[in-house]
């Protein structure tokens, strides 16, 4: 039989992913074929390829689903071979059944392997009768207390969607409906299943590789995934800290034995639950995919899994020998969202990305150091289409104890602005005793009070930033202006009162008082010297410290409101610039509720005239395929309905309006306005 050698690669996936594999391929010499939806045109992966294609589709979110688009593209471009990547079609066994009639190369296992794990319920009693220990299956119709706690499931895919903990009898029904519309939305399939859930537990998955006959499966060690949030994992590690040798060679038996079950054929991952109490585990599914968090085995092992990938879709070599593991590696993925405000995913442009010690974005480091896999650039758009997820960065270092406070570093050290990110709360987890003592659960992140663990913003770094920011910003005015450049910033003929400029700080107004002169620039309540300014740069001296401060204006904000990124030893610190005199346009009527984040209106729970409760669902919106219930601020009565199921919004867009029982008039839009409306995702992240 013909071996068949990749020349040119289709990649049926956007983002990071994409550029990972990219970036083998440009190892091994293969040609690569980027395939895009609208919104992702100006990504750098469509730039990185060495052929482009845009797929259309009635949403972009549906663009990448469409395995016909995909084959078509493939053989337009005169690649031989498709790598599905990891989501979206990677573990559609119709998809790989396309590619394969078409006379492609499918860099995955067989579609009867991703068809037989691709049911969680089907695959749970295929490796229970290999001897895979499993949880039991329970009827959502026939759940009783006795059953609680248990944990809805969508039985077609991943990632936390279509996930929910139901804890009372009476929130069952609606908790079922909602995992299965969210299941639909992502998966295609709506249908669901339940299993106890295990308090305090941890995830851990193993990294198997099976040669290109099915049968022989080699294990590549295992990887530590219980920091999550929604069911989604934020921070995972190899090799997993805490768990006793003989145990890990149990969970890799076992995982050897589930992928035998179905002759399984290169990269896969076998998903266990581990009770550490007990030392006790039980499967949860199989990826018949490359993970997400794959660069950590990567690290440790000196393997290249994508390249391993391609030499079992070529009929390459035996499967690899795996060796000891080499040091500690910890990877964390970068969202744009709030944690503070519920996981809020965000959007928008991303005006500055920049991460220190990192040669190349994806590069591989052939030793301990700093590993950043991105999907944007500065200057790209995040849009509500997909997954939130801007970057993964791993830091690989001798020990467990090294890895944690390089990867802290350097995320502190990072300058990313333009939207809100995890990028604070990763850096306080990393440092955090019950990560640092390898005590972390699933639910680890559940029992935190972000609010303490953030902290309040610090008044003297916003007082302090806020003053950098204004000198920054007198000097950039005063570098454009085309008369009387030899006038001293902020000078006045007669003394007078200071000048005031304004900012908002996290929906707070804070206010710079100062002065200006031949004698330099001057705080009216602050008592500080100004040793440098610059309309990036500004060092001042208070207390005998000296301090450095970074200011970065977004080059396309508007003059007068501009939004300004400060950073220094005291953190980062974003602020907008407020117009000195108020739009009339932004003005809306007293218990308004503004949509938190753009997206999608799923459902309207209430009609005009209708009376609420403070805390009443009013709307739910879907945005990243993750559904938010948009409440009542307070009690009162629905006096407008701006919207209807069906409708796109963009955040801050009027939704409906609850009018108290004593309305106080029109009052300013966020962030002075109170009436933005709560979320809640239903569940316990």
């Amino acid at each position: 039989m013909r071996v068949p050698t990749i020349e040119r690669l289709l990649v049926a996936n956007r983002g990071e992913i994409a550029r990972r594999v990219f970036q083998t391929c440009r190892d091994l010499g293969i040609g690569t074929v980027a395939v895009h939806s609208d919104p992702d045109a100006g990504l750098p992966f469509v730039a990185e390829a060495d052929l482009a294609v845009r797929l259309p589709g009635s949403t972009p979110a549906q663009t990448y689903l469409r395995g016909d688009l995909v084959v078509a593209a493939a053989l337009r471009t005169g690649a031989d071979a498709v790598h599905p990547g990891y989501g979206f079609l990677s573990e559609n066994a119709d998809f790989a059944r396309q590619v394969i009639a078409a006379g492609l190369t499918w860099v995955g296992p067989p579609p009867e392997a991703i068809e037989q794990m691709g049911s969680k319920v089907g695959a749970k009693k295929l490796v229970s009768a290999a001897g895979v220990p499993v949880l039991e299956e329970l009827s959502p119709e026939a759940l009783t207390a006795a059953d609680l706690p248990v944990l809805v499931k969508a039985s077609a895919g991943g990632g936390g969607r279509g996930m929910r903990v139901v804890r009372a009898l009476a929130d069952a029904a609606a908790q079922v409906e909602r995992a299965a519309h969210e299941a639909a939305s992502a998966f295609g399939d709506p249908t669901v299943f339940c299993e106890p859930y295990v308090e305090r537990s941890r995830h851990v998955e193993v990294q198997v590789w099976g040669d290109h006959h099915g049968t022989e499966v080699v294990v590549l060690g295992a990887r530590d995934c219980s920091v999550q949030r929604r069911h989604q994992k934020v921070i995972e590690e190899a090799p997993p800290p805490g768990i006793a040798e003989e145990t890990l060679e149990a969970m890799y038996a076992a995982a050897r034995a589930a992928a035998l079950a179905v002759s399984y054929v290169g990269a896969g991952t076998v998903e266990f639950l581990y009770d550490p109490g007990t030392a006790r585990f039980w499967f949860l599914e199989m990826n018949t995919r490359l993970q997400v968090e794959h660069p950590v085995t990567e690290c440790v092992y000196g393997v290249d899994l994508v390249a391993l990938q391609i030499e079992a879709a070529e009929g390459g070599r035996p499967a690899p020998r795996p060796g000891t593991p080499r040091g500690h590696a910890v990877e964390v993925r970068l969202y744009a969202e709030d944690p503070a405000a519920g996981w809020a995913p965000q959007s928008g442009r991303l005006t500055r990305f920049d991460v220190p010690d990192v040669a190349a974005e994806l590069e591989r480091p052939g030793d301990f150091g700093v590993r950043l896999d991105a999907g944007f650039a500065a200057g790209d758009e995040v849009g509500t289409h997909y997954d939130a997820m801007l970057a993964k960065l791993v830091a690989w270092a001798p020990t467990r104890a090294e890895a944690l406070r390089r990867l802290a570093d350097v995320l502190r050290r990072s300058r990313i602005h333009g939207l809100r990110t995890n990028r604070d709360l990763l850096v306080a987890l990393l440092r955090h005793p019950v990560l640092r003592d390898a005590e972390m659960t699933t639910t680890f992140l559940d029992g935190l009070d972000l609010g303490e663990l953030l902290g309040p913003a610090d008044p003297d770094a916003v007082r302090l930033s806020a003053f950098a920011a204004t000198v920054a910003l007198a000097e950039r005015a005063a570098a454009h202006r085309t008369v009387q450049a030899g006038i001293p910033v902020g000078w006045r003929n007669v003394a007078s009162a200071p000048h005031s400029t304004c900012f908002e700080v996290a929906g707070e107004q804070v206010e710079v008082r100062w002065s200006g002169g031949r004698t330099g620039y001057r705080a009216a309540d602050l008592d500080l010297t100004v040793l440098a300014a610059g309309p990036d740069r500004v060092v001042v001296e208070r207390g005998g410290l000296r301090r450095t401060f970074e200011v970065h204006v977004d080059p396309a904000g508007r003059p007068g409101a501009e939004h300004v990124d400060v950073e220094s030893d005291l953190g980062h610190v974003a602020l907008r610039r407020t117009p000195r005199f108020a739009d009339p346009a932004d003005q809306v009527a007293t218990g308004s509720l503004l949509a938190p984040m753009p997206g999608s209106v799923v459902a309207v729970t209430v009609a005009v005239g209708a009376a609420v409760v403070a805390g009443q669902p009013v709307l739910v919106l879907e945005a990243m395929k993750m559904q938010h219930t948009v409440t009542a601020p307070h009690a009162g009565t629905v006096s407008a309905l701006a919207v209807t199921t069906g409708d796109q919004v963009s955040a801050g867009a009027v939704l409906a309006v609850v009018t108290p029982a004593s309305p106080a008039g029109p009052t300013p839009a966020h962030p002075t306005s109170p009436a933005r409306g709560t979320t809640d995702e239903g569940d316990p992240a």
